[in-house]
């Protein structure tokens, strides 16, 4: 499958980041720890350049917890702070701001020799479209103040939140980057980070079972009480007739099937799932 998805405001996106870096001590980029390779917008690493970046894997309760495990090491190793984050629950924003405050502890040494009283830390989020980014900010401000959505590109506007703590948020849309290979291509459609409604569904789920039956048989035996060891498409067929995905005369309805499949995966019923290794 030939995957690209790089609608307008993207580009309008990635200028504002640029024009805003000045404004702000530290970048949080938040990713998906489901993908966490491929939630990373190469765009955005060329654009911050040396500013300190604090990694923050969110989805980490529908990604394999040995994988976030390998994932923060091999961040970590590359020199990254990299913080596991669950977005839908509370989040330790002391935590985040010690991380942040011990990366600026020279800026917060020559304040203090200035007589600076300033505790506050300015931070830019910035993130690929549905890595829950908003939910994170919504979260980490207490508030509802920010606009949310399962879909791709909610967030569309610029905005500064105030938080409860010492750390000022801000917000970014979704951005993603004009070319990706096929294989990040797929990362981001099994996640729909790229809408499902520009993909061919059926064939994208094809795919998506080739991997499970590779990766994560059992889990696919354990959700649909199948035999994994048969072929994709006979896989695909079991599937959609135990849940009834079928049309008049018993013809499979692989487009509903992939539906149900996806919704499976997205919301965890599939079981904690990462479809990339560290």
């Amino acid at each position: 499958m030939n995957i690209n998805w790089y609608p307008g405001h993207m580009k309008k996106t990635k200028e504002e980041i640029e024009k805003s870096l000045k404004l702000v001590d530290i970048i949080l980029e938040v990713i998906d720890a489901r993908i966490p390779k491929s939630s990373r917008n190469p765009l955005i690493s060329e654009i911050v350049k040396d500013k300190e970046t604090i990694i923050i894997m969110n989805k980490t309760d529908l990604s394999d917890p040995k994988e976030n495990e390998m994932w923060v090491k091999k961040f970590e190793d590359e020199g990254l702070n990299a913080l596991k984050i669950n977005a839908k629950e509370p989040i330790n924003t002391g935590k985040i701001y010690k991380v942040a405050k011990n990366i600026l502890k020279d800026k917060f040494k020559k304040n203090e020799e200035k007589q600076i009283e300033n505790e506050n830390i300015r931070m830019m989020v910035v993130g690929i479209p549905n890595s829950g980014k908003s939910t994170f900010i919504n979260n980490i401000a207490k508030r509802k103040g920010t606009r949310v959505g399962n879909r791709p590109g909610v967030t569309q506007q610029k905005q500064w939140i105030k938080t409860n703590s010492n750390i000022l948020l801000l917000d970014t849309p979704g951005v993603l980057w004009p070319k990706f290979d096929n294989e990040t291509g797929l990362a981001l459609s099994f996640t729909n980070a790229i809408k499902d409604e520009i993909l061919n569904i059926e064939e994208l789920c094809l795919k998506f079972i080739e991997f499970m039956k590779e990766s994560y048989p059992e889990n696919l035996e354990e959700r649909y009480k199948i035999d994994s060891s048969k072929m994709p498409i006979d896989i695909y067929d079991e599937i959609a007739i135990k849940r009834g995905a079928i049309i008049r005369k018993g013809e499979v309805d692989y487009t509903r099937c992939a539906n149900l499949i996806f919704n499976d995966f997205r919301s965890g019923k599939l079981g904690r799932i990462t479809i990339e290794k560290a």
